[in-house]
């Protein structure tokens, strides 16, 4: 019976708190829709000069809502020229780039300062404001490169060539007769990287991402592609525009009115400064290595991010495993004599059942962003990104331990389920008294493994923008432009969490086994040890 009380006790606990978590969030939605004097500003905030990440607030930089990290650069400059005039506080809403558009339409941010070209495409779904900045495209090469010399469109046959993904810069691949256009990169960290590393021998960007990266890297090289015969690009395609939601007529006149007084020299003397402010390889002292130099600089972002991870791994767990115990024992009630009750029985085992497949049939990835993105856009509830993540985490788990549980339960002995029925046992009272404890007993390893599997899983959330492990780890490769090191050091901590709560559950499970030689049915003569049985004689 105590047992009992205790079940009930955790499963309350936990209702509660998810009940405090939605009530908290749903008064902070409601705090923020009044609080007209923020301007949200979405921005990967991880692309320099245009936008980037940093640990302090030094040199004008804005708070990133919902971290303790600061955002700044070219873009964050001119946020705050649009917010001083519109009298608003700039805060920025670090989103990765396939998140922008989307967090603007569900309403999510108010505009999108990202370096963003104003293409057809991006007309259809959202206004733009008129250009901030116009750029000529380039090829980013290494000087040692065969193609850093090209003259024409068709010197660049053979090379393998990508851009960043969901950009007009990927389509101008094609006008490189006989390039290989290789798969497009989430963003420019990765395609740094890449060229670093020689898996691919350029990618085309616009001549500010060479100044950035040239500042930290003399040994590349831009080419020129507006100066070659035959290369087009529409007037919008070359220019960078500000993003404002469909329909919102008065801050678009807003922003355009405010960008008008920002004269050319104003504007060339901000990129500079952003250039010159960005954050910088080669910092390290002498006297310590790379390691430390990250720790001192990037420490309380790892921290920070270790514990999202551990929250929203344990909580989904937790909640999962309810989730997961409840569908498990639905889908094992007998099928009952009367009609009506058997209908509904199957009716409810049917939603379970859809519920199951489609959680276990979809990428994490995918529910992310159709739960916060979607949610937003057609239901206009407005959740917390952590919150969010939460949501994903328990209802992604809970289906996966339905069918661990439900597995559980069907594979103890018939003869449990015989023996309870010949003490009189109800249904309920063999569950909880009998059959469960043995299933939660049994499918502990694999409830384990899928905590493991939640503390890894967890950063696909980075879609959403959750400050989680990899997406503080990505953050600081892209500013320290260590990429090896970084995601080396990230692989280490994941390894650590992952090691140590295996040995915790494994102590768990010795101490749930009990004394291997204990038999119910056993005398004291028969437990006892030969000397003992002698003694007897």
């Amino acid at each position: 019976m105590k047992s009992r009380f205790r079940w009930i006790a955790a499963l309350l606990t936990i209702l509660i708190s998810l009940f405090i978590g939605f009530s908290f969030n749903s008064r902070e939605a409601q705090a923020a829709k009044k609080d007209s004097s923020v301007l949200k500003i979405g921005m990967e905030a991880n692309y320099p000069p245009y936008n980037w990440t940093q640990p302090k607030k030094t040199n004008g930089a804005v708070p990133i809502d919902g971290s303790n990290s600061y955002a700044n650069g070219y873009d964050v400059q001119i946020a705050k020229i649009i917010g001083k005039r519109l009298h608003k506080k700039v805060v920025v809403e670090k989103t990765q780039w396939d998140g922008l558009l989307p967090a603007l339409t569900s309403g999510k941010i108010d505009l999108i300062i990202a370096g963003m070209s104003p293409t057809a495409e991006r007309r259809k779904a959202i206004n733009f404001s008129e250009p901030y900045r116009k750029s000529t495209f380039v090829v980013i090469t290494n000087k040692a490169s065969k193609y850093s010399n090209a003259k024409k469109l068709s010197d660049f046959k053979g090379a393998k060539l990508t851009a960043q993904q969901g950009t007009l810069h990927y389509d101008l691949i094609k006008q490189l007769k006989g390039a290989k256009r290789e798969p497009a990169m989430r963003d420019f960290s990765a395609m740094r990287q890449s060229l670093a590393s020689g898996t691919i021998d350029g990618y085309v960007a616009e001549d500010i991402e060479f100044e950035s990266y040239h500042n930290v890297n003399p040994n590349i090289i831009a080419v020129s592609l507006n100066k070659m015969a035959g290369f087009k690009v529409d007037h919008d395609d070359s220019v960078t525009s500000i993003g404002v939601k469909k329909g919102n007529t008065k801050l678009l006149n807003e922003v355009n009115a405010t960008l008008r007084t920002i004269s050319n020299k104003k504007r060339e003397q901000l990129m500079s400064q952003a250039i010159k402010e960005q954050p910088k390889a080669g910092n390290e002292t002498k006297k310590e290595n790379w390691l430390v130099t990250t720790w001192k600089q990037y420490g309380g972002m790892i921290m920070s991010g270790i514990g999202m991870t551990l929250l929203l791994a344990l909580v989904g767990t937790v909640v999962g495993f309810f989730i997961g115990l409840l569908i498990g024992i639905v889908r094992t009630i007998p099928t009952p004599t009367t009609r009506g009750k058997r209908w509904a029985l199957n009716v409810v085992k049917w939603l379970l059942s859809v519920y199951v497949e489609i959680f276990r049939g979809t990428p994490m990835m995918v529910q992310a962003a159709v739960i916060y993105y979607g949610i937003a856009q057609f239901w206009h509830l407005n959740l917390n990104r952590t919150i969010a993540a939460l949501i994903i985490v328990s209802i992604n788990t809970g289906a996966y331990l339905a069918e661990v549980i439900r597995g559980g339960i069907i594979s103890t002995p018939e003869g449990q389920f015989e023996a309870a029925s010949a003490l009189g046992m109800t249904h309920s009272q063999k569950m909880w008294h009998i059959i469960l404890p043995q299933a939660i007993k049994n499918c502990l390893p694999s409830i384990t493994n899928e905590f493991i599997v939640n503390i890894k899983d967890t950063s696909v959330l980075s879609i959403i923008s959750v400050s989680e492990l990899f997406f503080v780890g990505t953050t600081i490769a892209s500013q320290s432009f260590k990429f090896f090191p970084t995601y080396l050091m990230i692989s280490a901590i994941y390894l650590i969490l992952t090691f140590t709560i295996t040995r915790i559950f494994n102590f768990i499970e010795k101490k749930l086994e009990g004394k291997k030689n204990y038999n119910l049915m056993a005398n004291q003569v028969q437990v006892g040890t030969p000397k003992d049985a002698g003694a007897n004689n």
